[in-house]
């Protein structure tokens, strides 16, 4: 079974040896890669559609792995129990929805030892809320496929986990990019950075040739983001 470069990262950053739930599960491939990879002894598997599932279930039986593997309809992390998993993962899903199932259930959340999220937008809004929740993302990674940029990391529940000042997210730049991203200078956010920078660039000039009260306004927000965009690419240039 072939994983996608995006969800091979994303499994491993899972913890070797750590139990977990894989949230939004699909057909089960990342269950099954973290199984029979032995990065995990146990995964839940877990959807809230039961075709999904289905496929799910004939995949876990095709791969030999059904026995290591508890296959549950869902609603995010409804029916995880306390204490059940070491790993919640969840991929594929937008922020903001992924920052809804996590805090339906904090009680679950805060019970494990470590997050593995790869939100497909509002990235900044999941980083927001991990920082007010008191976790710390220990690793990111970032990858570009099929022309589409993705973001993924490693979270630790604990809020006294480490005194490494990278681990705290001061600036409005780490919020928005990441700031282990940055400081490690990783290659393919400088193309996005660069790419959107351009973009707005091109947003900002057509507002200035149509001015109205709304594009005026509009202006000062596009001037904002690549005020931040420069911030993020001065990393790149010099030692921080």
């Amino acid at each position: 079974m072939q994983l996608s470069k995006r969800l091979e990262t994303v499994a491993c950053m899972v913890t070797q040896g750590s139990r977990v739930a894989d949230i939004g599960c699909d057909h089960a491939y990342v269950t099954i890669y973290l199984l029979k990879n032995l990065i995990s002894p146990y995964v839940v598997a877990m959807d809230i559609n039961q075709g999904p599932l289905d496929r799910a279930l004939e995949n876990t039986r095709k791969y030999g792995v059904e026995d290591k593997v508890s296959i549950r309809k869902s609603d995010g992390l409804e029916k995880l129990q306390v204490g059940e998993a070491d790993t919640i993962l969840i991929a594929g899903m937008g922020g903001r929805l992924v920052t809804q199932i996590l805090a339906s259930r904090m009680d679950v959340v805060c019970a494990a030892k470590e997050l593995v999220l790869q939100p497909q937008s509002d990235i900044y809004f999941v980083r927001e809320n991990l920082k007010e929740w008191g976790f710390k993302i220990v690793e990111e990674n970032m990858l570009k496929e099929d022309g589409k940029y993705y973001v993924m990391m490693k979270v630790k529940t604990d809020p006294s986990y480490g005194d490494d000042k990278r681990l705290q997210l001061t600036k409005p730049e780490h919020i928005h990019f990441g700031r282990l991203l940055l400081e490690e200078k990783n290659p393919v956010l400088l193309e996005q950075l660069q790419t959107e920078k351009h973009l707005y660039k091109n947003i900002y000039e057509e507002l200035v040739s149509h001015p109205t009260r709304q594009s005026i306004q509009r202006q000062a927000e596009i001037n904002e983001l690549i005020r931040l965009i420069d911030q993020a690419i001065g990393y790149y240039k010099e030692e921080k």
